[in-house]
């Protein structure tokens, strides 16, 4: 079938993108799902900084590719042996399909999948192969997603099903903002509630990790350079915010601090601010030549745990659900992420915004 999506044509081009375009929307071919995949027309999409990593070459995918990882939609068609969906039912994407049988799938969340890795890595389906075509040649799936486009085909272990009472947005996010920073919290991190829990990196993902936190009964503090974001984290419910440079000044230290914003000086910070005996969990993804500087007496001597985790620590298929109550039963404002919604054409701009630090969740609806 024909369908539109926005294209990476070339890494690493110069800014601002709406100028030097990398992004191109194509028109393409798609197949038909093949075994243990489905078809979802694409409903809602956000743009989130492991897009950006490709678009700016801190993360070398192989291109063209079709971007987008973090999307929802509505199944339109089985695969066969795919019987436990239905067609119309809303479905969320989530960019690390988990195989199941590899020893990492065996860690409960803590390891990610090696099989889906691989595929991610190498710009194919969990099962193997392209479904995507543009004038005869193949085109890379982004994550196993490519959610950037008007349908997508994708291994039924791309999807977790939610319910039509959740909005198209708020499904998107949930898929990988809510997943990253919410599982940073309730997986890795554990704070029982009344905790004080510090966010370095007040983006999407962090911003998640403040809702979950709030949403344990946690008192959280927001840490960030941007002061638009310091009040939108007072306005989720933090009970406090600071300039790194405040934070450090003031000794603020806590028993847990999510690090999420992707670069060596916010894990620093994150260090810095964490109590002897605390827990530091980072989920950022910064440029793969980053280097921090850690003091390994540090860490013994005040007895502290460092937690890397890939995706929150999360098991799409349990976690999405439980999200996705805490939404429904108004304790997770997730619509509150959500800082625009754009149309796909509009994709190139809303990667500068996201490199100026300017947005939280940008979002393309389709509808």
């Amino acid at each position: 079938m024909r369908i539109r999506g926005a294209v990476l044509e070339e890494i690493g081009r110069s800014r601002p993108y709406a100028r030097s375009t990398p992004i191109t929307m194509s028109e393409l071919e798609l197949d038909p799902p093949s075994d243990g995949e489905i078809l979802v027309r694409i409903e809602a999409a956000g743009l989130c900084h492991s897009d950006l990593s490709v678009v700016d070459g801190n993360r070398v995918r192989p291109v063209p590719m079709l971007l987008g990882h973090e999307a929802a939609g509505r199944v339109e068609a089985l695969g066969p042996g795919v019987d436990d969906l239905e067609l119309g039912q809303r479905v969320v994407m989530t960019f690390l399909p988990r195989c199941g049988e590899c020893a990492a799938c065996a860690t409960d969340g803590a390891m990610p999948c090696t099989e889906g890795s691989r595929a991610n890595n190498e710009g194919v389906l969990l099962r193997g192969g392209r479904r995507l075509h543009r004038d005869g040649r193949e085109v890379q799936h982004h994550l196993g997603v490519s959610g950037f486009a008007t349908h997508a085909v994708v291994d039924r272990r791309s999807v977790v099903p939610v319910g039509d009472d959740v909005p198209p947005d708020v499904a998107a996010v949930l898929g990988c903002a809510v997943l990253t920073g919410g599982g940073a919290v309730l997986n890795a991190g554990k704070p029982a509630p009344g905790d004080t829990v510090v966010v370095v990196g007040l983006g999407g993902v962090g911003m998640a990790a403040v809702l979950a936190a709030v949403s344990l009964g946690c008192r959280v503090v927001g840490v960030d350079a941007v002061e638009s974001k310091l009040r939108t984290a007072r306005e989720l419910g933090a009970a406090a915010t600071y300039t790194p440079q405040h934070a450090t000044a003031d000794a603020v230290r806590a028993p847990l601090v999510v690090e999420a914003a992707g670069n060596a000086r916010a894990f620093e910070t994150a260090l810095a601010l964490t109590a002897a005996g605390g827990t530091t969990v980072t989920v950022g993804l910064p440029a793969p030549d980053a280097v921090a500087s850690v003091s390994p007496l540090v860490l013994v001597a005040e007895a502290r745990t460092v937690i890397g985790s890939y995706l929150g620590s999360a098991v799409p298929s349990r976690d999405i659900p439980v999200y996705e109550q805490l939404w429904r039963d108004g304790r997770l404002p997730v619509e509150k992420l959500i800082s625009a919604r754009i149309r796909l054409d509009e994709v190139n701009a809303g990667m500068d915004a996201l490199a100026d630090g300017t947005a939280l969740r940008q979002v393309v609806l389709f509808d």
